[in-house]
């Protein structure tokens, strides 16, 4: 427990990076944005140019993620730290509602922002963290005290939001952990729902993004997928596709039982089910070993589930006012994947060994407007293009007859112990992106892969900068509906001998489902 995952990468090796662009954001010229380009493109525009007016307002709250320093929680204390991870996250969203509610007030005054919303914030994060530690310690548990000063937040300006989160070295393939060559959001266009003195970059229909510069027309993108990892003699070639239809029946909630068991709303998103059906803030294994599956192969009784994609397009769904949907900026129509293919795969350099019951992985991270891009898997693409060009900070324009595709690979190394871990991520690995081997004792397991299709008319860039049929991720709304935030879950509940079912079918070559 406690290995620093943040170095290993994918055994796939998809050069994913944001495109080059330059896009005159209109606005009577209020803003101008070019994309920052990858080393090996053509344009090598590198600047973000906007006006000191839109630079220096506060676009969004950027608050150091707790949960994922932590490594090692007590048993005992699991549930009283995901609660009060939880409210961590909760504090958040109330103080951007509150940032987002008083733009007047910060135009008027200056310190507004520090003195009625940061301040008052980080008092209630340093009571919550305190709590965090108590519940470690009295059950004998080591609480790190360098996490005390975690409470602190910051705000981020229209350019911090969108000048880069991170400039990332690494390589997937077909969607693993991106280390990549992004220099991070590109500048953003005004919105036109936007009063005065708001920032000019946070858009959108809810005014929380996402914003003209979130978008880029694939066919002006340089292809950028680069090969897989060699085959060795002892590689798994088989694969096994469950088909669990695409949530039909609109199974939706805003829980996440991984990250805040017991926490209702916990995600502050929508999300899509599809798999286990009875999957909530307080499913247990036991009620998910008891409950049915949208899957054709009843053994299958994992849960699959990914935050949903709205098309912003004026009108809104059933959740436009609760928790987790308008109320937190997740607005729009919801839309229904017209495709979803959930395949395991194997490994290029080993046997894999059987899923654990009960696993649990999470891949990408909701949080890398704040948290920067180390831990994103965002993979999107469109039909006839994805062995092509895989993007992480920027949505894509298909062209006419051309689908919206989201795509994504799990961590594919497990620690042979742990079916989670305290930040859940330790306890699985990415394999190494050049060879495909897991390190550090890790285990090779089937590798999930899921490739979820939409069928969303393009987008359009306005002459005042806005976006016409914008579509977007839901997501935590200060996180401002980047697509970098784009993110899976995943829990492995199997009866019927179905998990060593699939590694032999793996192992063997086969093609099942």
């Amino acid at each position: 427990m406690g290995r620093n995952i943040r170095k290993r990468r994918s055994p796939l090796t998809v050069k994913v990076i944001a495109a080059s662009a330059a896009v005159a954001l209109g606005g009577g010229g209020l803003l101008y944005a070019q994309m920052n380009a990858s080393a090996h493109e053509s344009n090598n525009s590198a600047q973000n140019y906007t006006k000191a007016a839109a630079a220096s307002a506060v676009a969004t709250i950027s608050c150091p993620d707790v949960g994922q320093k932590l490594t090692n929680v007590p048993a005992k204390a699991k549930q009283g730290v995901a609660t009060e991870l939880a409210n961590l996250d909760k504090q958040i969203t109330e103080a951007y509602a509150r940032l987002a509610s008083t733009r007047q007030a910060q135009a008027n005054d200056a310190n507004f922002v520090q003195n009625a919303i940061v301040g008052p914030l980080k008092e209630k994060r340093a009571a919550t963290i305190n709590r965090i530690r108590l519940d470690i310690t009295r059950v004998g548990g080591t609480f790190d005290n360098s996490l005390s000063q975690l409470a602190a937040c910051t705000t981020q300006s229209a350019n911090q939001t969108t000048a880069g989160q991170g400039n990332n070295g690494g390589q997937n393939n077909n969607g693993g952990q991106n280390n990549n060559g992004n220099t991070g959001q590109a500048s953003a266009a005004p919105s036109a729902s936007a009063s005065a003195s708001a920032p000019a970059n946070i858009g959108g229909q809810a005014g929380n993004g996402p914003v003209a510069a979130d978008f880029v027309d694939i066919t002006k993108v340089a292809p950028n997928v680069l090969s897989k990892p060699a085959k060795t003699g002892q590689a798994s070639t088989g694969t096994f596709t469950t088909r669990c239809g695409t949530n039909q029946n609109k199974n939706h909630n805003t829980d996440n039982v991984i990250v805040a068991p017991g926490v209702t709303n916990g995600a502050h998103h929508l999300h899509d089910y599809v798999g286990n059906q009875k999957v909530n803030a307080f499913a247990t294994n036991d009620s998910m070993l008891a409950a049915p599956s949208s899957c054709q192969n009843q053994s299958d009784l994992s849960s699959y589930y990914w935050p949903v994609v709205r098309v912003q397009d004026g009108t809104q769904d059933f959740d436009q006012n609760a928790d987790g949907g308008g109320k937190e900026g997740n607005v729009g129509k919801i839309l229904t994947p017209v495709q979803a293919q959930i395949k395991y795969v194997g490994s290029p350099a080993s046997k894999v060994v059987a899923m654990p019951q009960f696993l649990r992985i999470i891949t990408g991270d909701a949080k890398t407007t704040t948290n920067g891009l180390a831990n994103a898997n965002a993979h999107w693409s469109c039909t006839g293009f994805e062995n092509k060009v895989q993007l992480t900070t920027q949505y894509p324009i298909c062209p006419q007859g051309s689908n919206v595709v989201r795509t994504f690979a799990f961590q594919s190394c497990w620690d042979g112990v742990n079916i989670d871990s305290a930040n859940h991520r330790t306890h699985v690995a990415f394999a190494d992106p050049a060879s495909g081997v897991c390190g550090n004792g890790f285990k090779a397991i089937p590798q999930l892969t899921m490739r979820l299709v939409y069928k969303i008319t393009p987008p359009t860039i306005q002459a005042d900068g806005t976006v016409k049929n914008a579509f977007a991720v839901d997501g935590f709304p200060e996180q401002l509906h980047k697509p970098s935030t784009d993110h899976d879950d995943f829990i492995s509940v199997t009866k019927n001998n179905l998990a060593a079912t699939i590694a032999n079918c793996i192992n063997t070559g086969k093609r099942c489902q």
